[in-house]
This record gives structure tokens, sequence and C-alpha cells, in this order.
């Protein structure tokens, strides 16, 4: 039975598949007449009962704005909200609490680091360094900082398998690059990269490392300590939390120097026609209202996450990654994209030869197997690898192992179909 105690859920160690499935009630519906296969997971997660009920209860009953009154639907509001904040601080190991900032998503988290670190960081002559596999989120918000101060836009390659050409690293990063920001997992690839490696060299030369973690705070522990990145960024709807979450984990001493991204409520210590003072971080950065219900759900989500048993999610996930891999292999005209090596999540892209990847999915979904096709919001990388289409079936924790063996008959009668 789960308990909302304060801003803390307590629950028992979920050690089976089986078991963590009974949390989500979203996958026991009937999709076309045949039980739900949902793997759109790197788009978005189902969320657990935990977290559904919990924002049901504060949109129902504990509704009162944040920091902002004191009366008691404030107060218990505000200590939820802020209990998130502590709960994301212990799950990804930030140094303290005041570094976790709350914003919508991954992509408001990059786009605050853009304009925010830009107008401090670069000027003419400067760089920005990304890699060719990298989401639209991570490409054009530098494309257009870039363009406001005459700094250049450097793009690590990627090989054939889509991992990084770290080889030619040294050729990319240098003293002019003053920021770096990559994925720590593609989200079309599914490789998790060698980030730790790139943000010591990033170190030497004096740049500032932000690592889009939309996937990889996922399916990887989290330590931005260890790490030693400056910032870490992710959205919660991946993380079995709600729509429009996210947060932005950075370093106090670059976020102090850093000037606001938004001007309003909560964001100011003083207000006047002459001059304004900001409020001390975190709230520098969440200007306005937040959304502090979805945000609060965000640390239950964490807790739900908290609840697994580790070794159990790990074993799970290479089963199914090394099985659907196997299996894709076997089909005649599949293309799978990205290297299947041990540094792999169950992530697989993929094209078919005389079948376009939006037919697929069409009769997948017939067949109640929900996939993406498209081009996933990387529209560089698929011309990389010579596309403008893919499939991709991304697993979660609650996806089994009979839901990939029926994601790989359906594909077999879908492709049958179209050939």
């Amino acid at each position: 039975m789960l308990i909302l105690q304060h801003n803390y859920l307590i629950m028992e160690k979920l050690k089976s598949i089986e078991k963590i499935r009974t949390h989500f009630s979203a996958l026991e519906q009937s999709v076309n007449g045949k039980p739900l296969i949902y793997l759109d997971n790197a788009a978005t997660a189902q969320k657990p009962y935990c977290v559904s009920e919990l924002v049901n209860e504060m949109n129902t009953r504990i509704n009162g704005n944040i920091h902002r009154a004191v009366h008691e639907l404030s107060a218990r509001s505000t200590e939820l909200y802020e209990g998130a904040r502590d709960a994301v601080k212990h799950f990804v190991n930030a140094r303290e609490r005041e570094e976790v900032i709350f914003t919508s998503g991954t992509t408001a988290s990059i786009n605050l680091l853009a304009y925010s670190l830009s107008s401090i960081s670069l000027k003419k002559g400067d760089a920005v360094l990304i890699s060719e596999a990298e989401h639209h989120s991570n490409i054009v918000p530098w494309q257009i900082v870039c363009d406001i101060h005459g700094a250049q836009l450097r793009v690590l390659p990627i090989d054939d398998n889509g991992l990084w050409r770290v080889d030619l690293l040294d050729r990319f990063l240098d003293s002019s690059v003053k920021i770096v920001s990559l994925a720590h997992i593609s989200n079309v690839l599914g490789i998790i990269n060698p980030i730790k490696e790139v943000i010591t060299k990033a170190k030497l030369v004096g740049a500032i490392t932000i690592i889009d973690g939309a996937q990889g705070v996922v399916h990887t522990k989290i330590d931005v300590q260890d790490l030693g990145c400056d910032f870490y960024v992710f959205s919660g709807h991946k993380l079995y939390a709600p729509t429009g979450t996210g947060v932005l984990v950075g370093r106090r001493e670059v976020l102090e120097k850093m000037p606001p991204w938004m001007g309003g409520g909560d964001m100011v210590e003083s207000v006047s026609f002459q001059k304004t003072t900001y409020a001390q971080i975190p709230l520098k950065f969440e200007a306005g209202t937040p959304n502090f219900i979805g945000a609060s759900a965000l640390g239950v989500a964490v807790k739900f996450i908290e609840s697994l048993d580790a070794e159990v999610v790990e074993n799970h996930e290479r089963e199914i990654k090394d099985f659907v891999f196997d299996q894709l292999t076997k089909i005649d005209g599949v293309r799978i994209y990205g290297d299947n090596s041990i540094n792999k999540i169950p992530l697989f892209s993929f094209t078919v030869d005389k079948a376009h990847p939006s037919d697929i999915a069409m009769i997948m979904d017939k067949m109640g197997v929900a996939l993406r096709s498209g081009m996933m919001c990387c529209e560089p990388l698929m011309k990389r690898f010579q596309t403008e289409s893919m499939l991709r079936a991304s697993f979660a924790v609650y996806n089994t192992l009979d839901e990939a063996q029926l994601f790989i008959s359906s594909l077999k009668r879908a492709i049958n179909m179209l050939r």
C-alpha cells in the first residue's frame, strides 16, 4: 500500500516486473481491440498510481499557490513542492537542494541555459560544441545564441554505428569552446555516450558542460557530483511524472553568475521602478507560478523509482535489449541504427526496406503496439544515415519479455502485409 506522508512515499520494495506493472493502470487497456503494448516510452512514459493520485489530491484539495501565503493550503503545497526538490537532490546526488531548479522540461532547461549562459560566456570568435546525434532541443537554442553573439557552433561527428568520434575530439575542443552541450543517451540510437570522458576534457579547456539527461536519467543511475558536469537537465514525463515538468541541476558557482531568464513573481528580492534585485537560487530561475502540482508529483515519481529493485531492473533491461536486437537482426530488410554494445538501453530505431515507417506504425497500432515513427526531432541525424524517417521501439521498466516477443511477431506480420 502506498502512503503519502508529508512529501515522502513509503512503499515496499518492488522486486518483480509483474508487481511493477500493477502500478500502471494505462497498461490494462486495449487499443483497437488488442491489449496495449506501449513502446513509445522514450517520448513519454505512463504514470504510476501514486503520481496520478497526488495530482488529483492537489487539484481537488491541496490547491494553494506556493511561497505566497500563510494559509494552510499554501503551506501544504509549498511543503510538497520543496519536498520534491529534496527528493530530486537525493536522486541525482546534487551537492545542495538550491542547485535543483524546476522547469517545464529538458527543452526549457536547455533554452534557459543557452540564453542565460551565453550572455556571460559567449562573444564573437567563441564556440559551442554539440554532437551529430543531438535532439533538436539541443541544437536550435545554440544556433540562435551563436547567431546573436557571433559564436561558432561545432559538431562532433559520429561513426556509422552511431558512436561519438572521440578520436577527433581534440580537433573540435580547444580554448575557444566555452560551452559543451551533449546528450547522455541519444533518443534515436539508445547509446550511452562516454560523457564523463568528454566532461573531463572540457574542463581542461575551461568549457562549461551541459548534459541532456532526458533519456539518461531514466536508464542509468545519475550522480552529478561523480560526473563532474556543470549542468544536468531532464524531463519529468519520461520519468513517470506529469508532463510539463523538468529539472535543471547546476553548480551554485555558475548559477549565481547567470542572469535570470524570465522576470516576474517569486524570482525577485525587491522591486522598484528604479531597480530590481533578484532572489537567491533556485527561485531566481523559477519566475511566476510554477507547475507546483506537477513538480510535487515529480518528487513522488522519483520516490517510486527508488522503490524499484535496481538489480532486477538492470537485468530485465539487458534481457529485453539483447532479445529484441537479436530478433530484429534476423528479419530480412531491417536496418538497426545504434551499436548494440553493452552501452545501450532497450531502445531500437530501425528502417525496413520497401516499407515506409509510418505505414508500419499504423499497421502495428491496429495490432495494439504503440511505436514512434518519423524523424524523432533529430533531422540532422536522419540525414547522417541518409533516411528521412525511422521506426522506434523504446521499452520501459514495465514492458515484459512477452510484449517484446509480441512486438517482433507483429512487426513480421506488418512487413509481410506491405510486401
